[in-house]
């Protein structure tokens, strides 16, 4: 299994990815399409690597012992569209540490 940093940074680029997906293409599909089933589809995709993302930090936390404060800034970073990618470069840094 991969270093636990190395793995919530794929998991938070895929949950990002994800994220963006949903607000920027299956919502509007839904709203100015009336087409329900990819805000279905991708939001239940979103949700679970939502929780995958949460482990993933949890697990960060504990085992690779990293700051409190650092995780609070990757799982507020999660909910802001764009933050995530913004902080790959640092998450890939600590990862490597």
């Amino acid at each position: 299994m991969p270093r636990p940093a190395a793995f919530l940074r794929r998991v938070a680029l895929l949950e990002a990815w994800s994220y963006l997906a949903l607000t920027g293409i299956a919502m509007p599909l839904k709203y100015l399409a009336a087409w329900p089933l990819p805000v279905k589809l991708v939001g239940a995709l979103h949700g679970a690597l939502f929780v995958v993302f949460c482990a993933a930090l949890l697990h960060t936390l504990l085992a690779a012992r990293w700051p409190l404060l650092r995780c609070a800034l990757v799982f507020l970073a999660s909910l802001v569209p764009f933050a995530p990618f913004l902080l790959d470069r640092r998450m890939k840094q600590w990862a490597a540490a």
